[in-house]
């Protein structure tokens, strides 16, 4: 009628300016998102103990610390992992070798920081460690996260952390080297966000999560270490306001998923 197509621009194929941003605006909305459930210490505990038997591999010890790490840190995947296609416009800055600081405590309490060059021994027996941020999601810049080691000799987030600091330290003097490294047969390789969610749903089938958690294993993904550490220190009794924090979430509400209520809810459900 009009020998115009109204909703181009006239003489082109080009959309008219509305409707090419209404067009634009649809192409980017992301699907229904599918929340994940938290995971308990048992996951990463149950990754470390593959790394105690024989031919375990750099890769699953880099995995197997990381994931202890990031459950009692409250970690984001992007704080130790890399990703090939990571979204340029994205604030995390990956842990490197230079932000993380041990320490040493004396009988009478005294905390002494350990020196780039102390020994794989004093390393591996520090009383606690900060991990430093250069930069992250929320755009809090120089943000210092400290823990204490728990008393195990094996599954302690400062021992895995030494572990991980000692093996880079071992291969290269480079204190801007990110904390993700690990090596195999002398070639530098990076540990990866899919490295960490396979060996995280492996675990989670091995230890039956979906028959006796009642968590299927679809619904745990990288978060699952973050949100389970702040349910594990909801359960022991830290407030909001301090579990806020430790996790650096910047919200003035945070939003946790309780552990009791939601065991709770499993439990009705298979009254149900």
């Amino acid at each position: 009628m009009h020998e115009h197509d109204l909703t181009k621009v006239k003489g082109t194929d080009k959309f008219v300016p509305r409707l090419q941003q209404t067009l634009e605006g649809w192409a980017k909305s992301d699907p229904p998102t599918m929340k994940k459930l938290p995971v308990e210490a048992d996951i990463p505990e149950q990754i470390l103990k593959w790394c105690l038997l024989p031919g375990a591999t750099s890769l699953m010890w880099a995995t197997g610390d990381w994931c202890l790490i990031a459950f009692y840190w409250l970690l984001r995947i992007g704080e130790y992992t890399v990703k090939g296609s990571r979204n340029e416009t994205k604030q995390t800055v990956q842990f490197k070798m230079e932000d993380v600081t041990f320490f040493d405590e004396s009988e009478s309490g005294k905390i002494t920081k350990l020196p780039w060059s102390a020994s794989d021994e004093e390393i591996m027996a520090a009383a606690s460690a900060t991990l430093k941020l250069d930069n992250q999601k929320n755009g809090w810049k120089g943000v210092c996260v400290h823990h204490e080691a728990n008393g195990d000799t094996f599954f302690c987030p400062v021992r895995a952390l030494g572990r991980r600091y000692c093996s880079i330290r071992r291969h290269t003097s480079d204190r801007k080297t990110m904390m993700s490294a690990y090596w195999i047969n002398g070639e530098r390789h990076d540990l990866r966000d899919e490295d960490v969610r396979a060996a995280l749903k492996k675990a989670a089938a091995d230890l039956n999560y979906a028959h006796e958690r009642g968590i299927p294993v679809e619904r745990i993904d990288t978060h699952s270490l973050r949100a389970g550490g702040a349910n594990a220190m909801s359960l022991a009794g830290y407030t909001d306001r301090q579990i806020q924090k430790i996790s650096r979430w910047r919200g003035k509400r945070l939003k946790i998923t309780f552990a009791k209520n939601y065991i709770v809810f499993l439990k009705a459900c298979q009254i149900a």
